[in-house]
């Protein structure tokens, strides 16, 4: 893939930028628990979405007053669960390079802003652009939550790359309009097997231009 022409880095939160996996699973297995559902029937379909999705498809028969009252409990169980949450493996070196070569950045998540505040400021990382389930009226996999973003950072949805670990959000990337890089040996535009293998690709496009 020709990386010399990309001109904004959207990237996903839990499991791409930070290392949140673990406290991800303990979550959704607490409340699984709560809500006599099963583990592994919620570990299978969560990573990547909205939490209220989610509950939809778990729960179906719940209404919309009670998917609220679920979702709400489910974030609450992974504000304070912040012990292991760290920066990925190469995430500080990329975001590093992304500044040297003064290429723009974002952060699109799925989690809502305290979640996600608290995450990134465990991991280290303060993105200049942060745009959660708040702020669209539609999360991954629609695309609107990485055009959000394409148009804050003023850079086409085109010459964006979305780098996601959850088929969900290389879904709403490539809805976008996006190119995308995908990790956890997913398919996307580009296979990454962790991040520092972007900061190579990037810094040699930068170079080669």
């Amino acid at each position: 893939m020709d990386l010399s022409d990309i001109g904004a880095v959207l990237f996903d939160m839990d499991g791409t930028l930070v290392d949140s996996d673990a406290a991800v699973e303990r979550a959704w297995e607490r409340w699984a628990s709560e809500y006599a559902v099963e583990p592994a029937a919620a570990l299978s379909i969560a990573h990547g979405r909205p939490a209220d999705q989610t509950i939809r498809r778990l729960l179906p028969a719940l209404d919309d007053a009670a998917v609220a009252v679920a979702a709400a409990r489910q974030l609450a169980l992974q504000y304070d669960d912040l012990s292991d949450v760290t920066a990925t493996p190469g995430a500080l070196e990329l975001l590093s390079t992304l500044a040297r070569l003064g290429m723009p950045w974002a952060v699109v998540t799925s989690a809502d802003v305290r979640l996600a505040e608290a995450r990134l400021g465990a991991a280290g990382i303060a993105p200049q652009v942060l745009v959660t389930v708040e702020d669209v009226d539609e999360g991954k996999p629609a695309p609107d939550g990485y055009l959000r973003a394409a148009a804050l950072l003023d850079v086409p949805p085109g010459r964006c790359l979305v780098v996601e670990d959850a088929e969900v959000g290389l879904q709403a990337g490539r809805a976008a309009g996006a190119m995308t890089a995908a990790l956890k040996g997913l398919d996307g535009d580009l296979r990454l097997v962790d991040l520092t293998q972007l900061t190579y690709g990037l810094s040699g496009s930068a170079t080669a231009r």
